[in-house]
């Protein structure tokens, strides 16, 4: 079932924002909570942009186990599917849907503990999580080519002094368990060490009736960290990570049917392995400035894959019968089924190094009223992929490979003047040298290198000791790229550099004696030689089945603009409420796109995952008795999924829930997801895939979560 939010939902959701009674005087404050991804760490109520933070406590209520759980908490933020997690995501309609042949520059980041993992969303576990933080619009100054559109940065829990430790497990509907440890303490003198472990597993939200299974999207995720700190001498340390990553999980998404039931015969996997580590040098020794070298890489190998024909390719052109027993996929005459796969090997390998200075109190500028920051950058990348595939245009089974690789030197700055006690300006530049290799076994051949660079100004206004205002304009950008496809034009072979220049402007308030915090931002995004990917579908000569051209092009110009509104409120000692609601619009102002069926214009259109409204609450009550109620719900608009067709995904509500009694030193919890069991979309298509009605262009979709329930324990020592 579909339920769509009604106007006076909305209304009183965001009533959130005005204190209509007078706070009890013995209520608690809310905690400071710390952005650990600024260059200073900061508290979001103070730092100058629009960020949010999900803290443990908040990603305990949701029993959520990956990042695609939690992304609705964040105003304007949304994820695409099309695998057995959601690893591509996007922000204030920014960002991919997809990858298959074709190598991505991403527009939003994802770090995990310091290490780059863009574009491996799928092993976004949140176990022994601290905080994930999400920073909303282009972040050109700290990140560079990888955040036009914002950064997702994933904290885990530190080691501690104290010696702690901690067993969880869970177990719930679909066969779903999990189970994990935590342990830390000091090892040494100066030495501090984390170990945390964990499996999450599930049979997975489909069932295949052709192979009479319920597991083949099942959930098989496996994490091991091993986090230090070392202190050298008192003014030295030294910060390490060491990360693996194991995930097995199926891929069945789609059906024919359009249900949660398929016929694939050969059922893909999403699968993912990787070894990362990080080292963090930080010295205080100097008496003007700070330093900090950070330096980290990884190895990752994923495999994806996907039956095509989500079928079992039979068919009888003559009799119309069914070849195989079973539900009868081909039972009209003269309809072809085919069967054929698809699977994508790719190997990557990324490193980093970041030398960062960071001013003291000693080397503060301008009569003491300046801190600075100056730092170098560089980054190496490597991804090579090998693809299984069936060629239609030779009607053999085949093999494609391609390497790319990017090189990266960047250097940066920040200033920051405080022009008065009230006023604050904040001004930073980054300029970068961009380098990619790639050539493919269908004779692409193309290098490239470009100069690049972003930045940003903000000025923030003290209003009083509890609001703050700012604005800013900021400058991202996001590398341009050639396309592999061997039979688009040569037009259409390289595309540009995208730049984005976004205004901003906010208001962070501490009211009711620091009980409701809130913050407020307005954006307006202009999208220059915007990024754009066009797939279209190609019937192959056989007649069964479709080829798709994909290729990214660039639109001349788009715009983003919308409203951001955050709010936690403590309302007496034992309830607190949580809000955080967007309102988005989009448009391309300048887009056409080719195809096989002609030129078209998207001059006007939304763009694609980037739905009006998007808002989430949360209400939490504690019981004296350590028992304790979290109700939660989240809404979101209905979007388009993609830029090269006009079908949408469905507008929803879903609800959530969660009962916890907190005993000393263990806690116990029943936990229920999506409740009212509601079918939303997270990736949808449009073309001809069903022999039973001619391979007619239509509407398919894969789903989310379904009704999830179960049990969940810890234990602490």
């Amino acid at each position: 079932m579909n339920v769509s939010p009604s106007p006076l939902w909305l209304a009183l959701a965001t009533a959130v924002t005005a204190p209509a009674f007078a706070a009890d005087s013995n209520n608690d404050v809310i905690e400071e909570v710390v952005v650990t991804a600024d260059f200073r760490q900061t508290d979001v109520q103070a730092i100058p942009e629009a960020t949010t933070v999900v803290g443990a406590d908040a990603i305990e209520q949701r029993s959520a186990d990956h990042l695609e759980s939690l992304l609705a908490l964040a105003p304007n933020v949304n994820f695409s599917s099309g695998a057995s997690r959601g690893r591509y995501f996007q922000i204030r309609g920014i960002g991919e849907r997809s990858q298959f042949v074709d190598p991505v520059n991403p527009s939003v980041g994802l770090r995990i503990d310091g290490i780059d993992m863009t574009g491996l969303g799928g092993g976004a576990g949140l176990f022994d999580v601290q905080q994930v933080e999400v920073l909303r619009g282009p972040q050109g100054t700290r990140f560079g080519a990888n955040a036009l559109a914002g950064m997702i940065n994933i904290e885990s829990n530190g080691p501690t002094e104290a010696f702690e430790g901690m067993v969880s497990a869970k177990m719930g509907n679909y066969n779903s368990y999990a189970y994990g440890a935590a342990l830390s303490g000091e090892v040494g003198p100066g030495l501090q060490l984390r170990l945390a472990a964990q499996q999450n597993v599930s049979d997975g939200y489909m069932h295949n009736a052709y192979l009479n299974r319920d597991d083949t999207q099942s959930i098989d995720e496996e994490l091991l960290r091993l986090k230090g700190a070392l202190a050298l001498t008192p003014n030295n340390q030294l910060d390490f990570t060491w990360l693996y990553i194991n995930v097995d999980n199926g891929y069945d998404g789609f059906s024919l049917d359009n249900t949660r039931t398929t016929y694939s015969d050969n059922p893909g996997e999403d699968k993912q392995n990787t070894r990362a580590a990080a080292l963090t040098w930080t010295s205080t020794a100097a008496a003007a400035f700070d330093l900090r070298v950070h330096v980290s890489g990884s190895n990752s190998t994923t495999d994806y894959g996907y039956d095509e024909d989500w079928g079992y390719g039979q068919y009888d052109d003559t009799t119309g019968t069914c070849v195989v027993v079973g539900t009868c996929l081909a039972n009209q005459e003269g309809a072809w089924g085919y069967s054929s796969t698809d699977q994508y090997l790719r190997d990557y390998r990324r490193r980093e190094l970041d030398i960062r200075l960071t001013s003291a109190e000693a080397g503060r500028l301008f009569n003491d009223s300046a801190d600075w920051v100056v730092g170098y950058y560089q980054m190496s990348r490597d991804e090579d992929l090998l693809r299984y595939f069936f060629n239609w245009d030779t009607y053999m089974d085949a093999t494609f490979t391609s390497d790319l690789g990017t090189d990266a030197r960047a250097v940066y700055g920040e200033l920051t003047i405080s022009v008065t006690d009230l006023l604050t300006i904040t001004a930073g530049l980054r300029g970068e040298r961009w380098t990619t290799d790639y050539r493919d076994s269908n004779g692409i051949d193309n290098d490239r290198s470009e100069n690049l660079w972003g930045g940003k100004l903000t000025a923030e206004y003290l209003l009083s000791d509890s609001q703050l205002a700012y604005a800013s304009v900021a400058r991202g950008y996001k590398a341009g790229g050639v396309n592999t496809d061997p039979d688009i034009s040569e037009d259409n072979r390289t595309f540009d550099t995208e730049y984005n220049v976004a205004w901003e402007a906010g208001l962070k308030s501490s009211l009711l004696d620091d009980q409701l915090k809130t913050r407020l931002a307005a954006f307006y995004i202009l999208r220059k030689n915007q990024q754009v990917k066009s797939s279209y579908a190609v019937a192959n000569d056989v007649g069964a089945g479709y080829t798709f051209q994909d290729y990214l092009a660039n639109a001349a110009e788009g715009q983003n603009y919308g409203l951001e509104l955050e709010s936690d409120w403590a309302l007496t000692d034992e309830l607190s409420w949580t809000f955080s609601g967007g309102y988005l619009n989009t448009e391309f102002l300048d887009y056409q796109y080719e195809t096989a069926d002609g030129t078209f214009s998207m001059n006007g259109r939304e763009q694609a995952q980037s739905p009006k409204y998007s808002f989430a609450n949360s209400l939490a009550y504690a019981f004296v008795s350590g028992l304790s109620l979290t109700l939660e719900n989240e809404a979101k608009d209905s979007f388009y999924f993609s830029d090269s067709h006009n079908e949408k995904a469905k507008s929803y509500v879903l609800w959530h829930a969660r009962v916890a009694y907190d005993a000393a030193n263990w806690q116990l919890a029943l936990y229920g997801r999506n409740l009212t069991n509601v079918d939303y979309e997270v990736r949808g298509f449009h073309f001809g895939n069903d022999p039973r009605d001619g391979y007619t262009n239509q509407r398919w979709v894969q789903y989310g979560e379904p009704r999830l329930y179960g049990v969940e324990g810890k234990y602490f020592f």
